[in-house]
């Protein structure tokens, strides 16, 4: 893919390219830390605390570069309050809900079925002598 404008000058992406732009975003909306803040803040209104408690094991730092990185993609709105101490809001916009119900969607299929990855994983291992 040499530009996103084919000849009718629409734009058209295609992931599999690496120059193609929305690469970079699914990467952001895929990775770790990404799927996990957009699943939190799905339906949810929360403060960069309160999100980094929900997201157990994120550090600070690598919370605050991914909700910059959700921000700029327009998935995720931050709110700074005019008050002391200083209060900032994030939430969802509504391209960020619709892509959060997706990701919801994978996560709930994920949970459900770990009893059926677990028993892969366990005979996987077996047939490999790992521990």
């Amino acid at each position: 893919m040499d530009s996103p404008l084919p000849d009718d000058g629409a734009l058209a992406f295609d992931v599999f390219s690496r120059r193609c732009p929305s690469r970079p975003t699914l990467e952001h909306v895929t990775g770790r830390w990404g799927s996990l803040t957009l699943g939190a803040l799905s339906g949810s209104r929360l403060r960069f605390n309160e999100l980094r408690r929900r997201v157990d094991g994120v550090s600070e730092k690598m919370l605050s570069q991914t909700l910059h990185a959700l921000e700029r993609d327009g998935l995720v709105h931050r709110e700074a309050q005019p008050v002391n101490p200083p209060r900032v809001d994030y939430e969802l916009t509504p391209l960020g809900q619709e892509v959060a119900a997706r990701l919801t969607a994978l996560i709930e299929l994920v949970e459900g079925r770990m009893p059926e990855v677990l028993t892969a994983r366990e005979r996987y291992d077996a047939a490999r002598g790992a521990r």
